[in-house]
């Protein structure tokens, strides 16, 4: 004689809402994958993720609809979007997408950066101008996000007490970058219309 190890109740109230939850996970983080890469200019991949995230809401809320009566149901079903949503923006970050604009107001000379910069094939920009406390220069250059880390640390090396802003570019039409050396799925998504249309 075989005993069932999982009753109606659990079943209904805990290995269901589970599966809803993980599946909200996942189709909220394809989501929010999606709109990001639309957002950067990627071509078709976002409608290959469509398909396999509209899946993926179906399932769940069929789940859902099966179950009207189970508030627990419901509750994974909310839970499940919120996390699905931190997610995505957590994988979006690291792989770190798109272009990002650097803006560096500094009373020093940022020659040593400008020329460290321009060795590493960053292209640079710079102004003289007046700022509240005096005569400033004004830095500017436009970086793949995959690069900002590397291009801060610069500045607080040679110009610690530097002002310095960064904002998201969406494109770009001429620039010169540093040559890509990654093979993986960075490069792949570059090639996809994510990247620099320069030089």
């Amino acid at each position: 004689m075989t005993i069932s190890l999982v009753t109606p109740g659990v079943f209904a109230f805990v290995i269901v809402p589970i599966l809803i939850f993980l599946a909200r996970v996942c189709d909220m983080s394809l989501d929010t994958i999606r709109v990001i890469f639309m957002s950067k200019g990627i071509k078709y991949l976002p409608a290959i993720i469509g398909f396999f995230e509209v899946i993926i809401w179906l399932v769940a809320i069929g789940q859902v609809m099966n179950n009207l009566t189970n508030a627990v149901c419901y509750i994974a079903y909310g839970a499940g979007f919120a996390t699905g949503t931190i997610v995505g923006m957590a994988i979006e970050e690291k792989l770190s997408l798109g272009l990002t604009s650097v803006r560096i107001i500094t009373k020093e000379d940022p020659a040593e950066l400008i020329q460290f910069l321009r060795s590493h094939n960053y292209g640079v920009t710079s102004i003289d101008g007046e700022g509240g406390t005096g005569k400033v220069t004004m830095v500017f250059t436009i970086i793949r996000r995959q690069d900002l880390q590397h291009v801060v640390g610069l500045i607080k090396d040679f110009n610690p007490n530097a002002f310095y802003s960064i904002e998201e570019v969406k494109s770009v039409a001429e620039g010169v970058f540093p040559e890509q050396n990654s093979r993986g799925l960075i490069h792949w998504l570059y090639a996809m219309g994510s990247g620099p249309k320069g030089k």
